[in-house]
């Protein structure tokens, strides 16, 4: 086992958006961090571009085996699919839920924060997203807003594919410094 930063990944099998799962990955491995993928089933995670199959990642680590102490931070991919199907899985859900609560960086992209949504922890909380959410993030008690990048106490959100670079970022200063530094490198 490496002794470098681990940073979780959550993904379901099937639906998840390639550029906001690689694209967050290569950041946290040129930060000298260790990504893990996390998933409800073993084996590949099937990566899409829009509608498109794409290319597949392995499986690090089943979600029901997954502690939250041992990782630094989580991020949530979108992709339409990704996150309907993880709201759907009670470990996945329970996972999260427990990530926030510790008050670690969550980093949550595009469709991703219907995970969020699902474990309950939007309430009196500022968040962007996919635009199509807002009524959701709205009915869970959080306030939807339309920026590239929001930072409310633990959570990162980002809205889509072309906010990625800011994304990454705020997640990248989070763990190293802490969210409340990722909030004023955002703003």
């Amino acid at each position: 086992m490496s002794d470098k930063t681990r940073v979780a990944f959550l993904a379901a099998g099937e639906g998840v958006e390639r550029a906001e799962l690689v694209e967050p990955w290569a950041a946290v491995e040129q930060a000298d961090l260790q990504p893990v993928l996390i998933s409800p089933q073993e084996g590949k995670v099937q990566l899409f571009e829009h509608l498109d199959k794409a290319d597949t990642q392995p499986v690090d680590l089943v979600v029901s085996e997954a502690k939250v102490e041992d990782f630094s931070a989580l991020v949530l991919p979108g992709g339409v699919a990704n996150p309907d199907q993880l709201r759907t899985n009670e470990d996945a859900v329970e996972f999260v839920r427990q990530f926030v609560e510790s008050g670690k960086p969550v980093a949550a992209i595009c469709h991703a924060p219907w995970t969020l949504v699902e474990a309950g922890v939007l309430r009196g909380k500022r968040i962007t997203s996919w635009p199509s959410l807002r009524t959701d993030i709205q009915n869970a008690g959080g306030e939807w807003v339309d920026e590239p990048v929001v930072v409310d106490g633990n959570l990162i959100t980002s809205r889509k594919p072309d906010d990625i670079p800011t994304f990454n970022s705020a997640v990248l200063e989070a763990v190293r410094h802490g969210v409340s530094s990722a909030a004023a490198a955002v703003n």
